[in-house]
């Protein structure tokens, strides 16, 4: 029986995609067409129903558009799903987008994304931000991010340090093992003084990492370590539900969600659930679609986490 890894996935999202081209290997260039300026332009003024003035949106820090240009595949297998862009993954650049358009959070910081798979978020980070570091597993997609770096690089903060690193959430933390001053350093291996800037790291970032119960728990296991290291963390994750029919309950569940739940204590529920991360869900419908030629959805939920304790 063919291992289930190697079965072809396709996610929704193919933007940029000529629309007769059906094999992954010969349409691996799309453009991904995103809108920095705030999506409304109507100034006028407004009266709600009390008779109070409605603020118009505040206007964004950037006045212009710009183009990324994203390669990524139509389809792979289970274990290369970080070669494609997925649905949560443009929610996630929205948001990102939305905070640098409309404030300074992200200037400046050092941010970490773990399961970046094609870099997109962390790209747009880098326009702002100090030092980001893109860590995925497995040397076809960590090189296909690192190109899509190299591509995009003329958009990015010239100041800013962009870091393409090895991480496999099911091996240990911290590095030690793989660190590049080492006398055989791998490709996107760590150094001592990756490990110290990720320590300062405030925020985290993940999108489209739930999809399997054992890597969703060595996921986990991964940032409830990280987040207790050096200064306090908050981690933005973009989730998909996905359904599938199960024999146990006889119904369709999403089990992957199950799993994230598990692991996450929303902020109103009680203390008794052992989870050593809180988090709270953010509304996405107050988030302006920046990324344009996708639909949102109804199961694509943004979180904001931090260490319960």
């Amino acid at each position: 029986m063919e291992d289930e890894e190697e079965f072809e996935v396709m996610s929704e999202v193919h933007l940029g995609c000529p629309p007769d081209s059906h094999e992954a290997e010969s349409s691996r260039f799309h453009k991904l067409f995103i809108c920095e300026s705030s999506p409304s332009n109507d100034q006028s003024i407004a009266l709600d129903e009390d008779g109070d003035l409605v603020l118009p949106r505040r206007r964004s820090r950037f006045a212009h558009s710009f183009t990324l240009t994203i390669q990524h595949s139509i389809t792979s297998t289970l274990r290369d799903v970080g070669l494609q862009v997925w649905k949560a993954e443009l929610v996630l650049s929205d948001f990102v987008l939305h905070k640098m358009c409309t404030s300074s959070d992200f200037d400046g910081t050092v941010s970490l994304e773990i399961g970046c798979g094609t870099g997109l978020v962390g790209i747009l980070l880098a326009r702002v931000a100090k030092v980001v570091f893109l860590t995925d597993y497995g040397d076809e997609i960590l090189d296909n991010c690192a190109q899509n770096v190299k591509i995009n690089s003329p958009l990015l903060n010239p100041l800013a340090v962009v870091n393409v690193r090895e991480l496999d959430w099911m091996g240990q933390w911290p590095l030690q093992n793989s660190l590049s001053d080492c006398k055989d350093p791998k490709r996107y291996s760590w150094s001592s003084l990756d490990l110290e800037q990720v320590k300062s790291a405030t925020f985290v970032y993940a999108a489209d990492v739930i999809y399997k119960d054992d890597l969703t728990v060595a996921l986990f296991s991964k940032i409830e370590r990280l987040m207790s290291m050096g200064s306090k963390k908050v981690l933005y994750l973009a989730l998909e539900k996905r359904y599938n029919f199960s024999m146990d309950e006889m119904e369709v569940v999403a089990n992957g969600y199950a799993c994230f739940r598990r692991n996450v204590r929303e902020g109103q529920e009680e203390e008794t659930k052992e989870a050593k991360l809180v988090g709270k869900r953010i509304d996405i419908t107050e988030i302006p679609q920046y990324v344009k030629g996708y639909e949102r959805g109804q199961d694509v939920e943004l979180w904001e986490i931090r260490s319960a304790s």
